[in-house]
């Protein structure tokens, strides 16, 4: 089974092979929330699920009402509450989970790793998504497919690790912690900031944008070259320090998949990220 990435030769012949499996669309739009359901409507590969970032991946509103895992602009929702949805759309705990976006892995690592995080190994990432699909001439459809028959989607102890903030700013400055920076170069050093009230970075963490994960084609880097870059990046830090983060936990998981693929997992992820950290006017706001 696959447990990081998987690509379309693979996916194709687990398909032909009738292997029991299920494909999630991840895909998604921060700026119309709407816009990710309708390019699935539109295009998506045969059979798939969408998974929505607000509705299924994140539990909006108060954390005292919705029983949230995290803070932050796209908090986790509880696992019980997301084993709920798995089995709702027919999840179940045999199945191998393939997991695509249209948004260079922008929105679908966020499945990958809550689906590590509720105890299922047998989880991947599509390599070049829905783009590597249709131009390997695999199976697309329109609209809104089959509903599947609920399953009974059972929990099983986390195989990644969820960072609270408390524990994230307990470390701050301490080489027992790494914090790496998912976000644009610009908004890490403060220059910019368009979704958070406040700019800058957590103080000490490195920067790495997600997209320095992937080839000109769409696809993750070799592992060794992905293992060069992070070492490099790291220097003297121990791998296992790292905790991940981003602007609201989604974006970070190319970085904690990156790190996976390059031998240097597992690590950590603060999902509430820092949304989560500038909401807090006690958290110290570093820029530059």
């Amino acid at each position: 089974m696959y447990t990081t990435l998987i690509s379309i030769a693979q996916l194709q012949a687990l398909l032909d092979a009738g292997t029991p499996c299920m494909v999630f669309d991840c895909s998604f739009d921060l700026a119309n929330p709407d816009a990710g359901e309708a390019m699935y409507r539109e295009t998506h590969i045969a059979g798939a699920v969408y998974a929505h970032l607000d509705h299924a991946l994140s539990a909006k509103g108060d954390r005292s009402l919705t029983g949230a895992a995290s803070g932050g602009r796209h908090p986790l929702p509880s696992r019980e509450a997301f084993a709920a949805w798995l089995s709702g759309v027919g999840f179940d705990n045999t199945m191998q989970a393939v997991v695509y976006d249209r948004q260079g892995v922008n929105y679908c690592g966020r499945l990958w790793w809550m689906l590590q995080w509720v105890g299922h190994a047998n989880v991947a990432v599509l390599d070049g998504g829905l783009q590597a699909w249709q131009a390997a001439g695999g199976a697309i459809e329109q609209g809104l497919p089959v509903k599947n028959a609920p399953s009974n989607f059972a929990l099983a102890p986390a195989l990644l690790a969820l960072a609270a903030m408390k524990d994230v700013a307990k470390q701050v400055g301490r080489e027992s912690q790494t914090l790496i920076d998912a976000r644009g170069a610009p908004r890490y050093r403060g220059e910019v900031e368009p979704l958070d009230p406040v700019a800058g970075h957590i103080p000490g963490a490195l920067n790495r944008p997600f997209t320095s994960n992937f080839a000109p084609d769409g696809t993750f880097k070799p592992a060794e070259q992905l293992r060069a870059e992070f070492l490099a990046l790291l220097g003297s830090r121990d791998p296992a320090t790292v905790v991940h983060h981003c602007g609201s936990g989604v974006s970070a998981v190319p970085n904690l998949l990156a790190m996976e693929v390059a031998g240097l997992g597992p690590t950590a992820l603060f999902a509430g990220s820092w949304s989560e950290w500038c909401s807090d006017v006690r958290n110290p706001v570093a820029q530059g």
